[in-house]
C-alpha cells in the first residue's frame, strides 16, 4: 500500500512501541521525519494510552501544535496539556474492573485527578513508567476512593501470558461499559467506553474538516487497530504482534530500527 503527500493531510501516531524506542527515546530520524511532514503541509499528532503528562515531553522536540489523544483517546488535550474534551470511566465499571484486576493477581494503577496512583511504588514496571511519564506516582492505601474519578485503570504484571488471557475475560465482563486492551504486554488498560483511538481519528477529522480517508495512522499494539480501521493509510510497526500487522495496510521496520521514519519516507513522502 502506498500514499503520497497529496492523499495524506494528517498523520496520527501511537507513542510507545511506535514513535519512541524501547528506552523511550525519540531518535533523530523520527524527529526529522515529523519535521518533513510539517514542511510538506501534513499535520502530525499522537494518540497514546499515556496520560496527558506523559505526552508533554514530546511537544517541544516534535513541534506539536495540534490536539493530542491521551488515555487511548478518552481525553483530548492541547499541547499545553489543557483539556479540550475528556471522558471518565463509569464508576461501576471502574469498581468491577479493579476487583477483577486484583483477583487476577495484578497490580492496580489508577489514573485520576491528573495523577498516577498506586499502592506500592516499588512494584514491577514502576521505574519504567516513571521514565515514560517523567513523573512520580502518588501512593495511596485506598485506591477505591479514586474510582469515581478515574480516567484509566491499568492491570500490571510480569506474567505476560496471564495479561493476555485476562484481556478477553475482562472485556467480556465489562461489556460496553469500558474498553479493555493491552497497550503493552505488561499493561492491561481499562478506559472509558466509546472513546478509543478510532474515535480520536474521527475527532481529529471533524476538528480539521478533513475526511478520515486522508489520515494515516501508525501503531504496534491491539489498541491501535481501532485507529487503523478509521484511517486511509494504516502502518503497523515491525515489532507489532501478528494480529496488529494483519489489521494494517502496510508494515514497516521496528521502532528500534526507525520504522516510523522509514514509512514516512516510503509511503507518504515518496
Amino acid at each position: 500500500m502506498s500514499a503520497d503527500s497529496r492523499t495524506v493531510d494528517l498523520v496520527i501516531s501511537d507513542v510507545d512501541g511506535t514513535l519512541v524506542t524501547g528506552d523511550k527515546r525519540l531518535t533523530p530520524a523520527t524527529v526529522a521525519a515529523v519535521r518533513r511532514l510539517g514542511a510538506a503541509g501534513i499535520g502530525f499528532t499522537v494518540a497514546s494510552s499515556r496520560p496527558p503528562i506523559g505526552l508533554s515531553a514530546l511537544v517541544e522536540p516534535l513541534g506539536l501544535r495540534l490536539p493530542m489523544g491521551a488515555f487511548n483517546g478518552a481525553s483530548v488535550v492541547a499541547p499545553d496539556l489543557s483539556v479540550i474534551d475528556a471522558e471518565l470511566l463509569p464508576e461501576e465499571a471502574a469498581r468491577a474492573a479493579a476487583r477483577r484486576i486484583r483477583a487476577a493477581g495484578l497490580d492496580l494503577w489508577v489514573f485520576a485527578q491528573g495523577a498516577w496512583w498506586l499502592r506500592d511504588p516499588d512494584a514491577p514496571y514502576t521505574d519504567l513508567e516513571r521514565r515514560t511519564l517523567q513523573a512520580e506516582p502518588r501512593v495511596s492505601g485506598d485506591l477505591d476512593a479514586l474510582l469515581g474519578a478515574a480516567s484509566k485503570l491499568v492491570g500490571v504484571g510480569r506474567d505476560h501470558a496471564r495479561l493476555a488471557d485476562e484481556e478477553p475475560e475482562l472485556a467480556a465482563a465489562l461489556g460496553q461499559a469500558a474498553h479493555v486492551h493491552r497497550s503493552q504486554p505488561y499493561y492491561l488498560d481499562v478506559t472509558p467506553p466509546g472513546r478509543d483511538k478510532g474515535g480520536f481519528v474521527a475527532w481529529m477529522a471533524a476538528h480539521l474538516g478533513i475526511p478520515e480517508s486522508r489520515i494515516a495512522t501508525f501503531g504496534d499494539a491491539g489498541n491501535d487497530r481501532a485507529m487503523f480501521a478509521r484511517s486511509g493509510l494504516s502502518v503497523a510497526m515491525g515489532n507489532a504482534e501478528a494480529p496488529v500487522k494483519a489489521a494494517a495496510g502496510a508494515v514497516t521496520a521496528s521502532n528500534e530500527a526507525d520504522g516510523f521514519a522509514q514509512a514516512v519516507a516510503e509511503l507518504i513522502l515518496a
